[in-house]
């Protein structure tokens, strides 16, 4: 993937005003012509997902470092977690804090980790939330959550934020209520981008689990099709960037959080998640950077 194209995308989005620079790479600001767009798309969502009989769920940007550390992320991906560190010193630890941080040296070294994780995937909190409730209904349940999200993965590319807006639809309950939502969702997953006119196409994907034997999880995440992605080119045709995806998670999180169906079996999972920012990102890269000018049908479609 070429660093020229997606600097020139970022640089172009920033000279448009959509995208403030906060001067790490990864992180920006975002201005009111880019949340209106992110805010009609989350309503477009809304409409496509009205019939699934969803819970609402919203969380902040943060989890229970326990739930954290019981969900095995650290497993697979410890290179993407963000935690969340407070000094706690004494008055002289203070001191000796600001008389480094004023001659320019390390002064983190105080900082103690609190109870408080950053939030790597909207649908972490969710777990543990129904677990809580005891046996599932016989119809399984389904949650539509919305959150702030954090992976540690600087990038020049502006459609790899550190910090990013994630939705999902996530569905709990038997294998097959958990296989039939998801393939309901890669259906109107495609008929929902392709409303936006945009180029798009869903293919076999995995997660980027870490080290040697993460090659393994991965290489078996895609034989068992466990997860699709929806791509659309941004910055490069030959790379295209996963704006969708569509995750079968079997009994994984079932068997971590004690989950169960009416018949004492585990419960599977499954969800769908939209990437909002790279969502946004996409409509600027192939409508033009003013929303005012955008094809007549898109607009109709986002703004009615």
């Amino acid at each position: 993937m070429s660093t020229e194209n997606q600097t020139a995308f970022r640089d172009a989005l920033v000279a448009h005003g959509l995208l403030i620079p906060m001067g790490v790479d990864g992180l920006y600001g975002r201005s009111g012509v880019f949340e209106d767009v992110v805010e009609r798309f989350d309503a477009l969502i809304t409409q496509w997902g009205k019939d699934d009989g969803a819970e609402v769920m919203r969380f902040p940007p943060a989890l229970n470092r326990r739930h954290f550390e019981k969900s095995e992320y650290l497993n697979s991906f410890p290179q993407l977690a963000g935690t969340v560190h407070s000094f706690e010193g004494s008055d002289r630890d203070h001191q000796t804090l600001l008389q480094q941080l004023h001659a320019g040296e390390d002064w983190t070294g105080m900082q103690r980790p609190t109870d408080v994780v950053l939030t790597p995937a909207a649908c972490y909190p969710v777990y543990p939330t129904i677990a809580a409730r005891g046996t599932l209904p016989e119809r399984g349940r389904v949650v539509d959550v919305y959150s702030t999200c954090f992976r540690h993965e600087p990038s020049l590319d502006p459609a790899r934020m550190q910090l990013f807006r994630m939705r999902e639809y996530v569905r709990i309950g038997t294998p097959d209520q958990v296989m039939a939502f998801r393939q309901s969702w890669l259906e109107r997953g495609k008929l929902l981008m392709e409303s936006l006119g945009v180029p798009l196409a869903i293919d076999l994907a995995n997660d980027p689990f870490f080290g040697r034997a993460g090659r393994m999880l991965a290489a078996n995440q895609r034989d068992q099709g466990l997860k699709f992605e929806l791509l659309i080119p941004i910055t490069s045709e030959e790379k295209p960037t996963a704006c969708l995806s569509f995750n079968y998670h079997q009994d994984h999180f079932g068997l971590l959080w004690e989950i169960r169906t009416p018949d004492g079996e585990l419960a599977h999972t499954a969800c769908v998640g939209f990437g909002m920012e790279r969502v946004a990102l996409a409509l600027f890269r192939h409508h033009g950077f003013d929303p005012a000018e955008w094809p007549q049908a898109v607009r109709a479609v986002l703004w009615g």
